[in-house]
């Protein structure tokens, strides 16, 4: 069973011009309290289905890579890719932008399909036993920096 966490903001820029900043996975790190970005693997160099994107995180001086693969791309709407942990699942990190009078509404969810092995052992490599609480609070902090970057420009 599928847990779910869903966090969102009103962003006072176009859509398109929030989309340009989260579909930039290596940039996520200008973003989130967790990711310090990464690269685009297997000649990929934007979001697309298929494409997939070499992680790099950390949560104190824990330092652990992921590989995530764009599962869905759809301009300026909807992003969501799958972090796999070879044959087992992960989680699907989400991101649905919705036009408002004043910019967007971004909603950033995360939605946790690990078995049991998989929350030990993430629990173990990245220090973090309550993933769901966790993972709110980085969500909180990745829009409110998202819009501070997008209501900048």
């Amino acid at each position: 069973m599928s847990a779910v966490v869903s966090v969102e903001r009103e962003i006072a820029a176009d859509p398109e011009a929030v989309w340009a900043l989260v579909s930039d996975l290596p940039k996520m790190g200008d973003w989130s309290p967790e990711n310090d970005g990464g690269s685009w693997a297997g000649g990929a160099t934007t979001a697309a289905v298929g494409a997939v994107f070499k992680g790099r995180n950390h949560n104190g001086r824990r330092r652990w890579r992921t590989s995530v693969e764009v599962v869905e791309c759809d301009p300026p709407k909807r992003l969501v890719f799958r972090l796999k942990v070879g044959p087992l699942a992960g989680c699907d990190w989400i991101y649905e932008l919705s036009p408002t009078e004043s910019g967007c509404l971004v909603t950033e969810s995360w939605v946790d399909d690990r078995g049991w092995l998989l929350i030990k052992v993430g629990g173990l490599v990245s220090g973090v036993a309550d993933r769901a609480t966790y993972n709110r609070a980085g969500m909180e902090a990745t829009l409110e920096n998202l819009a501070a970057a997008a209501e900048a420009a």
